[in-house]
């Protein structure tokens, strides 16, 4: 599947993989380009990484959602694949007025993934589907 994000952030996040991996940190000048290509979400997408605020669901089927609980107390279930978040910061800077390509739920959850700090969780089929729809959260 292409990626639906510009070169730029892709190359980002590999960078911030790589530092990562070898160091446990990011260097301050990562920070910046984080803070350059996504703006003020950034600082808050990072504040939810140090608060291990992601959780990948996974289920049997290869199906993934991730579920972000925002600095509000509720939580959000993210689709990476498509960009979705049911925020309004989403619906209203990023699909509304297109200030952004993310919001900090989305972008936390990319961070995590590059970092390897995404918290995982197993779901049956039947609780993604429910959790697809709406339904339910597992």
């Amino acid at each position: 599947m292409p990626s639906l994000l510009p070169a730029v952030a892709e190359q980002l996040f590999r960078d911030i993989q790589k530092i990562y991996q070898e160091t446990s940190q990011i260097p301050d000048d990562l920070l910046i380009a984080l803070k350059f290509v996504f703006g003020p979400c950034a600082l808050q997408a990072l504040d939810l990484v140090d608060q291990h605020s992601v959780t990948c669901l996974s289920s049997p089927s290869g199906r993934k959602a991730f579920q972000v609980m925002g600095g509000s107390g509720r939580l959000y279930t993210c689709f990476l694949s498509c960009h979705y978040c049911p925020c309004p910061a989403f619906a209203y800077t990023v699909l509304r007025r297109n200030e952004g390509l993310l919001c900090k739920h989305i972008l936390a959850a990319y961070l995590c993934q590059a970092m390897g700090v995404t918290q995982q969780e197993s779901v049956s089929d039947q609780q993604m589907s429910m959790l697809l729809s709406g339904t339910t959260a597992p």
